[in-house]
């Protein structure tokens, strides 16, 4: 009778460090999971200046003074002068007109607009890097709807989007009279001067040897 309840007291110990350790990993994956959802409010935000590239109107986009947003920026264009700042750990940014301090946000109805405060979702854009280096930006409350223009530079419905199309593909840009060394920028970003990755890889070779 001994051995059984010693036999006894084993199991029961067993099954009571199996649950403490099973709630610890439950509770480590819900932390995880709400940092991952909520913004990242308490460390550094990174901020860049660079001009966004329409594939499809081949200028910039701009936001102008009537809260308008579209794709017909010349390069060095006050208007077409972007600061992007970085929401949280991933790719989530708010995108803002230097110019005119207004947020490109996404109406419900699939609309892109300014606006002063870009606190919501809807100013919110998840960075997609495709294979060929262009860049999709879907909306963080509307997911599967895209920033997009068309040949004109008119915002097209983001309900019609999709991330293969070229109204949807955009190439981060310095504004002109920007050196490539005034920026901690990402491998993304490519001067107004030189439109390719491997141009710009080539440059900075070509300055190594010469140093």
């Amino acid at each position: 009778r001994g051995a059984s309840n010693l036999l006894h007291s084993i199991i029961c110990e067993q099954k009571k460090k199996k649950k403490q350790k099973k709630n610890l990993n439950f509770n480590r994956r819900s932390q995880c999971g709400n940092e991952s959802r909520l913004s990242d409010r308490t460390s550094r935000r990174l901020t860049r200046t660079y001009q966004l590239y329409s594939r499809t109107s081949g200028k910039h986009v701009q936001v102008l003074a009537n809260k308008r947003v579209n794709a017909n920026g010349d390069d060095g264009a006050v208007h077409a002068k972007l600061e992007v700042e970085t929401d949280s750990f991933g790719s989530r940014v708010r995108i803002r007109g230097v110019k005119t301090g207004y947020y490109i946000c996404m109406n419900k109805r699939g609309k892109l607009i300014g606006k002063r405060k870009g606190r919501g979702k809807d100013c919110i854009f998840t960075e997609i890097v495709l294979e060929n280096n262009y860049t999709a930006l879907q909306n963080a409350k509307y997911e599967g709807w895209y920033m997009a223009f068309t040949r004109k530079g008119r915002p097209r419905k983001a309900s019609k989007t999709k991330q293969h199309q070229r109204e949807a593909h955009f190439m981060k840009r310095l504004p002109r009279g920007h050196l490539l060394t005034e920026r901690r920028a990402c491998y993304t970003i490519v001067g107004s001067n030189n439109n390719t990755r491997r141009g710009q890889l080539s440059k900075r070779s070509q300055s190594h040897r010469e140093g």
